[in-house]
């Protein structure tokens, strides 16, 4: 593996795409539904493919892109490291397990889904789930805390999005120009 220059702190790294296909399937395996903040430390804290900065870019960038945020990332970021074949790796690393786990389950659902048990187990994982993708937004906000135009793009976007239901699509249409046109006035660092 060999380093990015420019990094602040240790140097990230470049990963092979036999690296990508087993970090993505790591992240597979955490978790259904909430994998982001297990993304996020593979990419970030532990194999240091990414600073959290180009962490955050990615994530908007696949925010923004139709299907999966998870599977957008891991196809990003394969492509950015191995190319097309990279993008492969990532992308199958991730939904191999998942894929064969969701098989299995299925068919223990369909056999055992009406025990009362099974639905209380179901209802705790979606409980989790849902504690994974709150905990990632507010350790994606940290580094907005620092600019305030960076904190009322995301509050707009969340009143517009989450209080007022507005469609995700024409919110972004709306707010991208103007947090473009906010960040390119900010002087560079």
């Amino acid at each position: 593996m060999v380093p990015l220059p420019a990094a602040p702190g240790p140097a990230l790294v470049v990963p092979s795409r036999r690296a990508l296909f087993f970090g993505f399937l790591k992240v597979g395996v955490s978790g259904f539904g909430g994998v982001m903040p297990f993304a996020h430390r593979m990419l970030v804290e532990q194999a240091r493919w990414l600073a959290e900065s180009e962490f955050v870019d990615v994530l908007s960038l696949c925010q923004f892109l139709p299907g999966p945020n998870i599977v957008n990332v891991s196809i990003v970021v394969g492509r950015r490291f191995g190319g097309p074949g990279g993008a492969v790796a990532a992308f199958t690393g991730l939904i191999f397990m998942p894929f064969l786990i969701i098989i299995a389950l299925g068919a223990a659902y369909t056999t055992f889904g009406q025990l009362p048990h099974v639905r209380e187990a179901f209802a705790g994982v979606a409980a989790a789930a849902a504690g994974l993708v709150i905990a990632m937004a507010m350790r994606m906000a940290r580094p907005l805390r620092s600019t305030a135009w960076q904190v009322g793009i995301a509050m707009v976007a969340f009143v517009a999005i989450a209080l007022l239901r507005w469609p995700l699509l024409w919110v972004l249409l709306g707010l991208a120009p103007v947090a473009l046109l906010l960040a390119a006035r900010e002087k560079p660092p």
